[in-house]
């Protein structure tokens, strides 16, 4: 009798216990927009490795609005999801929204850009470039190919971005040991490449052929700056040497055409890393606060060889 009674009950709770151990992962991820060649790879990186993975991943376009990225926040919340990935489009104003994630017990991922906040405990990793380092690269690059003089004009990234401050910091720490180098124009061109081609013809505008190179925080606003710099009739890469950030394929092309010098990479393919700090985060490991993405330096010299390589 005993036996006939258990049975039933041991295997319903066989059939409890299979069922949850084949739910699927379910996890929100909060993107910036796709303002960017980079950010599309981003993008395709995350949810192609969502799949390979067989998780549930729920997808937000922010277009570029801090406004947008906290609602679809707190949808991931209201849905209970396991982990949200979050690519922050600025550095602030993220604690409340992550204080009400933290209280649900929900791991956040961030990705490419960094937060600042007062209690670092409201996300479990960042994982990304180090910006600071590639502004260094940059202007290290540029001080060597100009031999430490030159007019330089500025496309910097959106306002209140990360990369957009860091990058800058880390570019003016080189021009600073340069005294014969200036940052003669500097201005937001959003990431954008329409943004970067209406911001550098204003500067041409203004200073002219007293231009001597442009640095773009990213690839896109330089393939914007080239637009430019040829409609006003000047040379790309010749009358104006050319630096950005990122390394993404079309940026190679544009080395190759001889129109862009130099490329400093940021690697968008995080979608690997961020699944392995979500997996590690739900099972209860100790993730690394920060997971810096390694990056190198690419210029006309080196494109042809490489650009077959890419994979963004």
């Amino acid at each position: 009798m005993f036996t006939k009674i258990c049975f039933p009950l041991v295997l319903a709770f066989s059939l409890l216990s299979n069922h949850a151990a084949a739910k699927k992962l379910v996890v929100g991820f909060s993107q910036i927009g796709a303002e960017s060649g980079w950010r599309t790879a981003e993008t395709e990186s995350i949810q192609s490795e969502a799949k390979k993975r067989g998780v549930d991943l729920r997808f937000s376009d922010a277009q570029q609005k801090q406004e947008n990225q906290i609602k679809a926040l707190r949808t991931f919340l209201a849905q209970r999801v396991d982990a949200i990935i979050l690519a922050p489009v600025v550095e602030t104003g993220w604690e409340p929204v992550l204080r009400e994630i933290k209280r649900a017990r929900i791991p956040v991922i961030l990705v490419d850009r960094g937060i600042k906040v007062s209690d670092d405990s409201l996300y479990t990793t960042l994982i990304a470039s180090d910006f600071v380092a590639e502004g260094r690269m940059a202007g290290e690059w540029l001080a060597k190919k100009l031999d430490g003089k030159g007019n330089i004009v500025e496309l910097q990234g959106t306002t209140g971005a990360a990369p957009a401050n860091d990058r800058k910091k880390g570019f003016g720490e080189v021009i600073a040991k340069n005294p014969g180098m200036k940052i003669i124009k500097s201005q937001s061109g959003d990431f954008t490449r329409a943004k970067g081609k209406e911001v550098m013809e204003a500067f041409l505008k203004a200073e002219g052929k007293n231009i001597n190179a442009v640095y773009a925080h990213n690839d896109d606003m330089a393939l914007g700056a080239i637009q430019a710099i040829e409609e006003a009739g000047l040379k790309p890469g010749k009358d104006i040497t050319v630096l950005s950030i990122d390394g993404i394929k079309p940026a190679f092309e544009s080395m190759v055409a001889g129109k862009l010098n130099c490329t400093v990479e940021c690697n968008p393919l995080l979608g690997p890393a961020a699944f392995d700090a979500v997996e590690a985060a739900i099972s209860g490991k100790t993730v690394q606060k920060k997971i810096i993405v390694k990056d190198a330096v690419y210029d006309q010299s080196t494109a042809k060889e490489v650009i077959g390589q890419r994979k963004y």
